[in-house]
């Protein structure tokens, strides 16, 4: 398993060696036809910083070549802010004095049918991680709502048992987001103080279930500001190199949340410039030519429209991160989980993705890439 692995490793020791990595081992992993995994530990390095425009040049001809010029567009549905873990850095806390809903079953069909006026097929639903409110039963019929309205549907909500994820792929399930927030064992618990996801292993063994499920993607990603971004990345893509070993026949995605204002008061450990997030994105692309990239509405307007054409190959658009936000966006504010960053419209995306000569996919990328 991969815990078995990452106990092989020391986070002090593993941040010294990224720390280390020279010019010479930099350009090495530039000039690499099969990179491994310590070359995408010298291509995140501060050794690798003058190198960023060269590893954009790159990451843009490999994505093109893997994905031609598209950008998947999918929209993130928040179906409860329940939540029964105690996590500091999240506006979802089960100690936070919020406002708390769990959506019923009508207001999943007003969303879902507000959401599909916009455009999209591709929904990510999205909960706080509260078996009790919007366990499996609660997401099953979710899915028997949602299925006649979109071609791809993701989940974002606590790990679910093995025969749980299997019983929602034959309802459509397409690809399961689980975050690990941060691979630094010895200092998990001091930001997951209650709840299932405050067991760390118990977390990590969740994605060898999915593996065995051979659901069609899963996704992966630390938080950034918890830890130092670099040595955490590191673990990641070491995650992701397990994974895609042992379960083959699984796609896998790569999403970069950075922590943004929410309800709380807790402030970043560590800092991930835009410059390090970029530099991070194309380390990524140059690893794995074949891993999906997501960019969420976290990021800037800006920054998104700079990064369309670089290594990335989603975006989320027009989020709304409180239960019922799309069909009552004006009732429901003060619920949501996180403040987003670029709040433009899907047609305003859809048009700067246009405008850069890219194509919005709305789709799953299966029926494009045939």
């Amino acid at each position: 398993m991969f815990i078995d692995l990452l106990n092989k490793y020391n986070w002090e020791s593993t941040t010294d060696l990224i720390y280390s990595k020279s010019d010479a081992e930099v350009r090495a992993a530039l000039k690499s036809n099969n990179r491994t995994i310590d070359d995408f530990m010298a291509l995140i390095s501060p050794a690798a910083e003058p190198y960023i425009e060269k590893m954009a040049r790159q990451s843009q001809i490999i994505t093109q070549k893997r994905f031609g010029k598209t950008i998947q567009l999918y929209v993130p549905l928040y179906l409860s802010n329940f939540c029964e873990n105690n996590c500091i850095y999240c506006g979802f806390n089960s100690h936070n004095k919020i406002d708390r809903k769990v959506l019923t079953y009508n207001e999943v069909k007003e969303e879902v049918i507000a959401i599909r006026k916009l455009g999209f097929e591709h929904i990510l639903l999205v909960t706080g991680e509260a078996d009790v409110k919007a366990g499996a039963r609660y997401l099953n019929k979710v899915f028997e709502i949602v299925r006649p309205y979109m071609s791809l549907i993701s989940i974002e909500v606590q790990p679910l048992k093995p025969d749980e994820y299997r019983e929602l792929i034959k309802q459509g399930l397409n690809t399961v987001y689980l975050y690990q927030e941060t691979y630094h064992k010895a200092r998990y618990t001091k930001y997951h103080l209650k709840g299932n996801k405050s067991h760390f292993e118990n977390r990590l063994e969740t994605y060898e279930h999915l593996g065995k499920t051979q659901v069609h993607k899963i996704g992966l990603g630390i938080l950034a500001g918890l830890e130092d971004w670099r040595t955490d990345s590191f673990f990641t893509a070491l995650h992701l190199n397990y994974l895609k070993k042992n379960y083959w026949k699984t796609k896998f995605s790569i999403s970069f949340p950075r922590l943004r204002p929410h309800s709380g008061n807790f402030e970043p450990n560590s800092i991930m410039t835009d410059k390090h997030l970029a530099q991070l994105i194309f380390a990524y692309r140059l690893f794995d030519e074949n891993v999906e990239i997501a960019l969420s509405t976290r990021e800037s307007a800006s920054y998104r429209d700079n990064m369309v054409k670089l290594g990335i190959t989603s975006m989320s658009a027009e989020s709304r991160t409180n239960p019922g936000g799309y069909a009552h966006p004006e009732l429901n504010k003060e619920l949501e989980q996180f403040s987003v960053n670029d709040d433009r419209t899907t047609t305003e995306i859809s048009r700067m993705i246009r405008n850069n000569g890219y194509e919005a996919v709305w789709k799953d990328w299966d029926f494009i890439l045939q």
